[in-house]
């Protein structure tokens, strides 16, 4: 339990997480004081621990920031004083750490080429991860920011079974089969209403992905009703096939009538005893397949891991790396499970991860690496073992430049289909206003005008 006078409560909790797990029984009093300098003042068990830090100055909002960075810094080195335990992203407890060195770099805090350094003072952050952060920042340079540039997302929110380890609002195939009609009618409604306001706007859409859940569920001729809305001249555009079992000749047809150069095959292990477990109905074999497939037609793909999968070994997790660099995807994204509230792997309490962990993801990137992949975004997630991270990696300067997007939160993404949600950057005024549609077909289905009204309203002032 966490007492405290000041507003950081939910971000301390998310740190004794990470250094707990779930099960924590430990009373911390927490006291930060204004006296010249800011103090941060812990209590725990008797002991107490105090820390020393410049008294922030500038605005309200930069200040507040500082204060926040100091009280979560004071608490990690209390837990690392207390537990002998440190993490590989120190005091950070955010989701994007690139963003957070990038605005350091813009703000004049940190040096381009010390931002290393300013991640391992400020953060505790392990230079391993603070050196893969500037790695990333040097790949993602010539990113175009304009206020008129958008990507477009349409979001199928259904998949054929629900992956163990799952908490989106995604619905089984065989719930929703006859939604899928009328909810294809009111996503061609939206995409339509986005369409005249883009071009009433003299936007210009830039990436176009198609995400869900698994759209290469829906069926070859309600892919072709769908995708010839969706006919925006762009150089990048993606459908996630996450699931390869959902791959057939016929569909990858469709998509390559509609100007598809990029899509998503998911393998997440190539154990068909742990893709069993976790609930996915194919097997590595159906990967094969579906790769080979795609090849013919020339597209792009983007493929994903997941290391720390419940019951998998680190030979496993081996073994799966090296089958992927050895089909050569153009994209590889290494993610570390997270176990998030709302899975079935949250409510099962299941004992999840292994010791050695974080040095076998560290293994697993820096393999990529020396294979020639380089990493280009990375997000970390509330409840990941480990306090770990995900990193997309790209190999021949082939990057997917809507994970940088969406990741970084560079450009404005129109998002139409139930849950989806858009998001418009202000970047003068360094800020970002969202939209989200409702979640559930059903629902989405009843509400789909007051959809597209919010979405009109949100973008009537370009």
């Amino acid at each position: 339990m966490i007492e405290t006078n000041t507003e950081f409560k939910k971000d301390f909790e998310e740190m004794l997480v990470m250094f707990f797990d779930r099960d924590f029984d430990m009373q911390i009093f927490h006291e930060q004081m204004r006296a010249g300098k800011l103090y941060e003042i812990f209590k725990v068990d008797g002991k107490t621990f105090e820390y020393e830090f410049v008294d922030p100055v500038g605005s309200e909002l930069v200040q507040k920031s500082l204060r926040k960075r100091y009280a979560l810094l004071g608490l990690y080195q209390t837990l690392v004083a207390l537990t002998g335990k440190t993490l590989p992203w120190g005091s950070f407890t955010g989701i994007r750490p690139t963003a957070l060195a990038r605005h350091a770099i813009e703000s004049g805090e940190a040096k381009e080429y010390a931002v290393t350094e300013f991640l391992e003072r400020e953060f505790k952050i392990s230079h391993e991860k603070a050196s893969l952060v500037s790695k990333i920042l040097k790949n993602q340079r010539g990113i175009i920011q304009n206020d008129h540039l958008v990507d477009f997302y349409v979001n199928i929110p259904i998949c054929p079974s629900r992956c163990l380890y799952c908490s989106f609002i995604s619905n089984e195939l065989s719930q929703v089969k006859n939604l899928i009609e009328p909810y294809i009618d009111c996503l061609i409604k939206e995409i339509r209403a986005m369409k005249a306001m883009i071009a009433d706007k003299a936007l210009i859409v830039r990436n176009i992905y198609v995400g869900g859940g698994t759209p290469s569920v829906l069926e070859p001729q309600q892919l072709d009703r769908l995708l010839s809305e969706v006919t925006f001249p762009v150089n990048e555009f993606t459908v996630e096939c996450g699931r390869p079992e959902t791959i057939t000749r016929e569909k990858l047809d469709v998509l390559e009538k509609h100007g598809v150069n990029r899509i998503c095959i998911n393998p997440q292990t190539f154990s068909d005893a742990t893709l069993k477990r976790i609930g996915r109905k194919h097997t590595k074999a159906d990967v094969f397949n579906a790769y080979s497939l795609a090849l013919e037609k020339d597209f792009k793909v983007n493929m994903d891991m997941i290391v720390g999968l419940p019951g998998e070994k680190s030979a496993a997790v081996k073994k799966t790396l090296s089958t992927l660099l050895d089909l050569y995807p153009n994209n590889i994204t290494i993610h570390t499970l997270s176990l998030k509230r709302g899975s079935n792997l949250f409510d099962s309490h299941e004992e999840l991860g292994f010791k050695n962990l974080s040095k076998l993801l560290s293994q697993s990137e820096n393999l990529l690496m020396d294979a020639g992949y380089k990493p280009y975004y990375l997000y970390r997630q509330k409840y990941q073992l480990g306090g770990l991270e995900n990193v997309g990696f790209f190999r021949d300067n082939d990057i997917c430049q809507f994970n940088i997007d969406s990741m970084e939160e560079t450009s404005s993404i129109i998002a139409v289909g139930a849950g989806a949600i858009t998001k418009r950057i202000f970047s003068i005024e360094n800020r970002i206003e969202r939209e989200a549609n409702v979640k559930f077909i059903k629902d989405y289905i009843e509400r789909i005008d007051e959809m597209i009204e919010r979405k009109l309203k949100l973008f009537e002032n370009v």
